[in-house]
């Protein structure tokens, strides 16, 4: 890791060049209102990083911030999902198992942060279902990568949760998922991005999501149709990624529309995603 140092009038600085590195970095609204980067301690306190974006070197500081709010980590360009990517899930009711990744995309004003309200839409029945899922994020162009080469285009890896309105989905998009999976608040991410330092094995992290506190879905990512390498150069065949973009990867099993009878989310209901190595993505709903 290539460390040089410098110093302002408010906070030391320590610029980290990327390559190597261990964090778990997170972008927040802090007590002040300002919207920080930040990198979390082995204490567990926050610490703001002097940068406006996570594509460049990083500027950390030692100056101890609170989150007031909690933001996506990064700022989406792009929400690139994977469906059907979990063969109990496909068995839920879903068809076949796909040959090909099965792709769809969101609309990157869906994204919200930890603890951030996932609101049920005017225009939706009792519908709205979650989908715990390992989130990818692309840290740099990349265009017809290989797959031995995938995982050097990533920033890091956080968690998601592909929020899903199911008629929306099934009956009134005409053939497309975008709506029913793209409305304001469908995407929750964070609350960290985890550099890929951190991950011994992303295709062995165990995946659980709970509803009020019960658990739903329970899986590893172990259990992917198409693992990291193979969704990242599928996606990038004839297709630049930019910076910034989020690949979604898939749910395990357990979804609650699958279920007898149907468990869909309500207002007051909380939701949280917890991934090995990852964290906790808690959401509440309204």
């Amino acid at each position: 890791m290539a460390v040089s140092k410098r110093y302002n009038q408010s906070a030391k600085l320590v610029l980290v060049i990327w390559i190597g590195i261990f964090m778990k970095i997170a972008r927040i609204i802090d007590d002040r209102g300002r919207t920080l980067y930040v990198a979390r301690q082995s204490s567990g306190s926050l610490v703001r990083l002097d940068n406006e974006s996570l594509l460049s070197p990083l500027l950390i500081t030692n100056e101890v911030v609170m989150a007031r709010r909690w933001l996506p980590p990064g700022e989406p360009r792009t929400i690139i999902c994977v469906g059907l990517n979990y063969a109990q899930h496909v068995r839920e009711g879903w068809g076949e198992v796909p040959a090909e990744p099965v792709l769809f995309m969101k609309n990157p004003c869906a994204a919200i942060g930890h603890q951030e309200p996932i609101r049920i839409p005017a225009v939706c029945a009792d519908e709205v279902d979650y989908e715990g899922e390992l989130a990818v994020v692309i840290g740099r162009a990349c265009l017809n990568v290989s797959k031995d080469e995938a995982l050097d285009y990533v920033l890091g890896y956080t968690i998601g949760n592909d929020v899903s309105a199911r008629i929306w989905q099934k009956q009134r998009g005409g053939g497309q998922w975008c709506r029913g999976k793209g409305f304001d608040t469908f995407a929750p991410l964070g609350p960290f991005l985890v550099t890929p330092q951190e991950i011994e094995d992303v295709q062995n992290l165990a995946i659980k999501t709970e509803l009020n506190g019960q658990i739903v879905q329970q899986g590893n990512t172990s259990e992917m149709i198409f693992d990291v390498r193979t969704l990242i150069h599928f996606i990038s065949q004839d297709t630049t990624l930019l910076p910034g973009t989020i690949i979604l990867t898939g749910t395990p099993e357990g979804i609650g529309w699958a279920r007898e009878p149907k468990l869909l989310l309500r207002p007051g209901d909380n939701v949280s995603v917890e991934i090995e190595g990852l964290g906790r993505l808690v959401n509440p709903v309204v």
